[in-house]
């Protein structure tokens, strides 16, 4: 991979003495000595990629290590979701340790989310805690999962029902990568981006409107300026409530995602149904809902459900997996296990307004089960 040089755009979060910078540019692993010299100067670094993503871009990111580190490792974990286990996660810390490490030691995750939730998480428990770099190469790992510090793996219970808060000590976005994505990849982050407007921001989500497909297309500026603006986002949540207190701001991110990570369970993690599809048919869902619940409107629902659809992500559940047959019971029984759930309530992430988010965690399952047994407007 080569990218010529351009300007890097930095957006800071702030967590006092744990802060860190989030930096985009195109040709950033080509340069990641140079952009990560002050924190890897002298220490051991192990990367963890999953096997997808070492195959294009681990030579490149492990030449430009080794003129600054004492010493590079690097390990390859399984591509998919299903590599976000226990199981997963012991193999990989049980390889960690096998190097040698030491408690200056850095782990980079170069990969998706699943790599970096992953790494992180191995990072978090070794040696009781080791600082570690996300170096995302999926457009939805840019977006969402690579800022803020979760971390985590799956279990047949639930998606990211064990982890911990772990934060980055930097993060290089590369946007030069995004063009060995597949454009579901991408649709599948752009999902997250479309999440940022509809819950906080309406002239983003206008600007979407009018220029998502040129993102999609390939148009550099427009992948960068949705890329910063999105990071800007999460960075203020993020700093504002670190650890997602119950109610808090940081819960709004989850927009989507009590019926997301429903369907995910759903569909077993197999690859059948990407992180950013579920959302995507999540967030339709929750608009809906809200539509239901009032006062947001059902233009609004619409309105966001359009934008989707457009540019190819599902809209309906049926888009989601044709041959599948969804049961509502069993969506509901999935919900009930969301880590967000308080004392057997699920907890949504609903609009007053297309642009605005609320959580609330009053919604009567009568109502959940209305909507998914007709999932389409009335």
């Amino acid at each position: 991979m080569s990218a010529a040089p351009e300007a890097v755009e930095t957006v800071e979060v702030d967590l006092a003495d744990r802060g860190y910078e989030i930096r985009v540019g195109a040709g950033l692993i080509e340069r990641a000595g140079a952009e990560l010299a002050d924190l890897l100067s002298g220490r051991k670094v192990v990367i963890v990629a999953d096997e997808t993503v070492a195959a294009l871009h681990l030579p490149t990111l492990t030449r430009s290590l080794e003129g600054t580190a004492s010493a590079v490792h690097a390990l390859t974990v399984p591509a998919g979701e299903s590599a976000k286990s226990m199981t997963g996660l012991s193999d990989l810390l049980d390889r960690i340790l096998g190097i040698g490490i030491d408690r200056r030691t850095v782990v980079v995750a170069l990969g998706g989310g699943v790599t970096g939730d992953l790494a992180g998480f191995a990072a978090a428990v070794a040696l009781r805690g080791l600082d570690f770099v996300q170096i995302p190469t999926t457009l939805l790992a840019q977006v969402d999962s690579s800022v803020g510090g979760k971390t985590g793996v799956n279990t047949r219970h639930g998606k990211n029902l064990l982890g911990a808060f772990h934060q980055p000590r930097r993060v290089l976005i590369d946007t030069a990568v995004l063009d060995t994505l597949p454009r579901r990849e991408l649709l599948a982050g752009y999902a997250e981006i479309v999440k940022y407007g509809a819950i906080g921001d309406m002239a983003f989500f206008q600007w979407l409107e009018a220029n998502g497909r040129r993102l999609l297309d390939g148009d550099t500026d427009a992948r960068r300026h949705a890329i910063v603006a999105s990071c800007r986002a999460k960075a203020a949540v993020v700093a504002d409530d670190e650890r997602e207190t119950a109610g808090g701001p940081r819960a709004l991110l989850n927009f989507g995602h009590t019926f997301g990570h429903a369907l995910e369970a759903m569909a077993g993690y197999d690859g059948s149904l990407l992180h950013g599809e579920a959302v995507a048919a999540g967030m339709v869902l929750a608009a809906r809902m809200s539509a239901r619940l009032g006062p947001c409107t059902g233009q609004d629902a619409e309105r966001l459900a359009a934008h989707l659809a457009a540019v190819g992500l599902p809209a309906e559940l049926d888009q989601v997996d044709a041959a599948r047959l969804w049961s509502a019971d069993e969506l509901i029984r999935h919900m009930t296990k969301d880590k967000k759930a308080r004392d057997g309530r699920i907890v949504f992430v609903l609009l007053d307004r297309l642009g605005h988010a609320v959580v609330r965690d009053d919604v009567e399952r009568s109502a959940v089960r209305a909507l998914l047994d007709r999932p389409k407007a009335a």
